[in-house]
């Protein structure tokens, strides 16, 4: 099955038994009943289970071409399961550029646990190597990276994880299975913030993720119902239903990123911009190898570097939302320094690129010529 069908299709093998329902119903249950101690059909305790957010899970499976999809109250809940795999003394091999959020993650709450992070660039993947001990347990990586769309190849990086037996997880979130598969090219987890582009529409919070191996979902899953980070039947609802719109919104951002950020190369205001579709951008040979186009997200950083140009580009843009997130049918703008990535230290982000003055977008699936004008006014 192709993956266009895959998004409507995959993981769902019948319609719903009582009515012949299309779409999976939503299962709004806390309990199922029992004809005897553990004699059910299938599902006991929503946490452990529910009908609708099966559904989702194996169709999350299939469209990352993994055979086990687990659903999560956020991407942060999804990361921390992963996590939850290690044990205090093991240490972990992070890119050093990476979400906010995650950074807070390992280093405000896990350190705490005795787990170590060495935060390490990985635009060459072999620099991964120079910090495995044997105590390293797992690989964490994003491509492209938030918000410097630095580009690391998973290929090499599995490579490295497998010759060390350590895991290889892969934050897929900016370039969704529509752009690039991790599971096929070596990573043991591919971990989803839902809430993006798989929901697409910015109107719900959910995290994901999808492995091949039968022993890690166990471990997996046993964690997700323990520890119940779980998300409710209306957000699978939801996300089940972005799903199937995901390979024709993606044509879209990516063709509309394209421009975007041709335009902003193009102006002489701006210093720098920061998309995997330039040929000059570090890496740019290994995002055609790995991905099926470069993507909507786009960073940028005006001349002079000045914190208060930036300030006023993002509060002037119209339709351009300032805004948290990414990945929805509406452009967003959002200043990294002060928003998605203020939980790390100023020196931390500036060593990465993450200066007072960048600037991400979120490019949408609008009329390209509105967001471009939208961006002269705002520029200047």
């Amino acid at each position: 099955m192709k993956f266009n069908t895959k998004t409507i299709h995959g993981g769902q093998h019948n319609v719903d038994p009582a009515y012949g329902s299309v779409m999976p119903p939503i299962y709004q249950t806390s309990t199922y009943s029992q004809t005897t101690p553990g004699g059910h059909k299938g599902f006991e305790y929503s946490r452990s289970g529910n009908p609708t957010r099966a559904a989702l899970e194996s169709n999350l499976a299939s469209i990352e071409n993994g055979e086990y999809g687990l659903a999560f109250g956020s991407g942060l809940a999804a990361i921390d399961a992963v996590i939850k795999l290690l044990n205090p003394g093991d240490e972990v091999i992070s890119t050093n550029d990476l979400y906010g959020g995650s950074y807070r993650l390992f280093t405000k709450i896990f350190e705490g646990f005795g787990i170590k992070f060495h935060f390490v660039g990985m635009s060459n993947a072999a620099n991964i190597e120079n910090f495995i001990n044997d105590k390293t347990k797992l690989i964490w990586v994003e491509t492209p990276t938030n918000p410097m769309m630095n580009i690391i190849d998973i290929k090499a990086a599995a490579s490295i994880a497998k010759k060390h037996n350590v895991l290889l997880a892969v934050d897929n979130t900016f370039a969704t299975p529509y752009l690039q598969t991790p599971l096929d090219l070596g990573a043991d987890i591919v971990m989803h913030s839902a809430t993006k582009y798989l929901g697409g529409h910015s109107d719900v919070v959910m995290g994901a993720l999808i492995v091949k191996d039968q022993e890690l979902a166990k471990k997996l899953y046993f964690i997700q119902n323990a520890s119940g980070a779980i998300c409710g039947p209306q957000d699978s609802f939801l996300v089940l239903r972005g799903i199937k719109t995901l390979h024709i919104r993606m044509q879209r951002h990516c063709e509309n990123g394209k421009v975007i950020a041709k335009y902003l190369a193009s102006n002489p205001k701006i210093e720098k911009v920061y998309w995997p579709g330039f040929e000059d951008h570090p890496n740019h040979d290994i995002a055609k190898e790995q991905m099926k186009d470069f993507g909507g997200m786009i960073s940028f950083v005006t001349k002079g570097n000045n914190y208060n140009d930036a300030i006023k580009i993002v509060e002037k843009l119209k339709v351009f939302t300032l805004a948290e997130s990414l990945g929805g049918v509406e452009s967003l703008a959002g200043h990294p320094a002060s928003m998605t990535h203020a939980s790390i230290p100023k020196e931390e982000r500036e060593k990465t690129g993450v200066v007072d003055s960048l600037i991400r977008l979120s490019v949408g699936i609008e009329d390209a010529f509105d967001l471009i004008e939208d961006l002269k006014q705002a520029i200047g």
